[in-house]
């Protein structure tokens, strides 16, 4: 697959951004490798819960879109993934501040990848950590 950036796919995604589900909730992206990407997210209000902390359901989505997006860079040309799992844990409630998310591989291969993505606090403190499979459709 690919050492350097598919200029193609980084269009894209700059295309996407601030539009759709990730836009919605705020997702910017500060590097897109095809080793590493990281997001941050500022926390406001619209992405609490009942109790005022971050939704799990947030930590779900950034982590979904971390791996997709560089499971994506990764493959380049070579096709488009899909995912096809998707488990995140939640360890420390956020309240307010930014979330940086880092993606990161665990494996990436011909038919599949799996993506750990790790989203701190401010602090750099680990709120939430998932991890996403991924099919590659050629």
């Amino acid at each position: 697959m690919s050492d350097t950036v598919d200029s193609d796919v980084i269009e894209r995604i700059r295309a996407h951004s601030g539009i759709g589900f990730g836009g919605n909730i705020g997702i910017e992206y500060t590097e897109v490798t095809p080793d590493r990407v990281v997001v941050t997210v500022d926390v406001k209000p619209h992405l609490h819960q009942p109790y005022g902390i971050v939704h799990g359901g947030v930590y779900c989505a950034i982590v979904e879109e971390v791996a997709s997006v560089a499971g994506a860079v990764w493959l380049g040309g070579e096709g488009k993934v899909v995912g096809v799992n998707n488990s995140t844990d939640f360890l420390r409630a956020v309240t307010e501040g930014t979330l940086t998310a880092t993606g990161t591989p665990v494996h990436r291969g011909r038919s599949q990848q799996l993506w750990r993505v790790e989203i701190a606090d401010d602090h750099g403190r680990t709120a939430a950590v998932g991890q996403v499979r991924l099919a590659n459709l050629q």
